[in-house]
């Protein structure tokens, strides 16, 4: 059995309950991603919310909600702070 070469430690400064409210508030624009560090999939949510003409703004909403009731981890892999 391997292990990963890079295991992050501790827990992240970032707040799940600032990036959940961050992607339901204005999750469309990928805000909250952004916040806690996953570019990537912020700009797909920019871009999907672009393309769809706002349409793409329910994915943040429900991405917001997943994220304050789940958590989730911040851009290096940290587990986001209650």
């Amino acid at each position: 059995m391997t292990t990963p070469a890079y295991q992050p430690q501790g827990v992240s400064d970032k707040s799940k309950v600032v990036a959940g409210i961050l992607q339901i508030l204005l999750g469309g624009f990928g805000v909250g991603r952004f916040y806690i560090g996953d570019v990537k999939i912020g700009v797909i949510q920019l871009v999907v919310t672009l393309v769809t003409c706002g349409a793409g703004a329910i994915w943040g909403l429900i991405d917001g909600i997943l994220i304050l009731v789940k958590g989730g981890v911040d851009g290096q892999g940290r587990p986001l702070r209650d």
